[in-house]
């Protein structure tokens, strides 16, 4: 499923709608380039679970967990898999997936070693050539994608994302 998000809060805003449906085992993977929009959707996705700290990105501590002042709500893992250079990286963070919720940055070829099941957000920013302002509000193109062998586990997430 494809959908265009014309701003940066028009993300966060996207993020928030999916963050309100998330639950616990969840693993979300952001895919894009450098500024497509990845740490804003995971603002958003982190506001929806009120979280005790906003989200910002992990870049230099590769994880951060976020607690939620709900405690109904699991805590968000945020990780930036940029950084990670094998699987024995990921695995050395002990990450609790079943109690929480992965967002993962950078994290498509470690996603499986997550979860056999889970969830794409990839997103497109438009060309600019050689020079790109980071902080344009510009459309981005965002492709939702279910991975694994039980790809309607993530159905309430793309129900969310289009409004149903």
């Amino acid at each position: 499923m494809k959908l265009v998000v014309d701003t940066t809060d028009e993300m966060e805003m996207l993020g928030e709608k999916l963050g309100k449906v998330a639950e616990a085992g969840d693993v979300i993977v952001l895919s894009g380039e450098l500024g497509a929009g990845k740490t804003a959707f995971a603002r958003g996705f982190g506001r929806a679970l009120a979280l005790t700290a906003p989200v910002s990105s992990p870049t230099f501590v590769v994880a951060r967990t976020h607690t939620s002042d709900d405690p109904a709500r699991p805590p968000l893992v945020h990780i930036d898999a940029y950084r990670l250079s094998s699987v024995l990286e990921l695995e050395d963070l002990d990450i609790d997936v079943p109690h929480s919720i992965v967002v993962a940055e950078w994290g498509a070829p470690f996603a499986e070693v997550l979860s056999p099941d889970w969830f794409e957000v990839h997103l497109v920013r438009p060309e600019a050539g050689e020079l790109i302002d980071f902080d344009a509000d510009e459309p981005r193109t965002v492709t939702l994608v279910c991975h694994g062998p039980h790809p309607e586990k993530y159905d309430r997430l793309v129900n969310a994302a289009v409004g149903a």
